[in-house]
């Protein structure tokens, strides 16, 4: 398929121009890359890391996707491999019994949402107010803050990048147990801050 000028289309949608990356897309991956993270030196070399690799790689770029989100699912790749690099070691096994049963002391197990016992106390929040949703919002992301490492990764590959549990598992070498360990411990400890941070 040609366009006006007689240029084959595909082979236009396989150029793809390195030189001109950092300015269109340094700052996006940056934010994405801090949004995970939380840690600007880190965000800052894996930003670098992945244009790298887009360099390295760039003879394997299809044009299936636009530039930008092939050199996002590089980045993706690259915060991967920094938490599982960080958590290798960093949490013992545990018995998937074990794990199961902490999980069903406080959520449903076919819902996954709390058990009544455990149900976070209502917040009060009246939705159509943006003043206090920001608030709320700037109250979780300090929560979010708080967490491990290792933690907020698994949390944001979960609930912001959408991804399946067995892939987080697959990619940051977890065990089922110990992923839902986490996604547990996580979700009391947010629950726990935003109790005591919104009045």
């Amino acid at each position: 398929m040609q366009n006006d000028t007689g240029q084959d289309i595909k082979a236009e949608k396989l150029h793809s121009d390195p030189l001109s990356w950092v300015e269109k897309y340094a700052d996006y991956l940056y934010g994405f890359a801090m949004s995970r993270l939380r840690d600007e030196e880190v965000a800052k070399d894996l930003v670098q890391d992945t244009f790298l690799a887009g360099l390295q790689q760039a003879e394997r770029f299809k044009g299936n996707s636009n530039e930008k989100t092939w050199l996002t699912a590089i980045l993706k790749n690259k915060i991967a491999d920094f938490y599982r690099k960080r958590s290798s070691g960093g949490l013992k096994e545990l018995k998937e019994k074990d794990a199961v049963q902490e999980q069903q002391d406080f959520f449903d197990a076919d819902t996954g949402h709390w058990n009544e016992k455990y149900r976070p106390q209502a917040f009060g929040l009246e939705v159509d107010n943006p003043l206090l949703m920001k608030e709320l919002g700037a109250i979780l992301n300090g929560c979010l803050s708080k967490l491990p490492g290792l933690w907020f990764s698994v949390f944001s590959m979960k609930h912001l990048d959408d991804l399946a549990s067995e892939l987080i598992c697959s990619e940051l070498k977890l065990t089922s147990a110990n992923f839902w360990v986490i996604m547990h411990r996580t979700k009391l400890n947010l629950r726990a801050c935003l109790q005591k941070n919104w009045n």
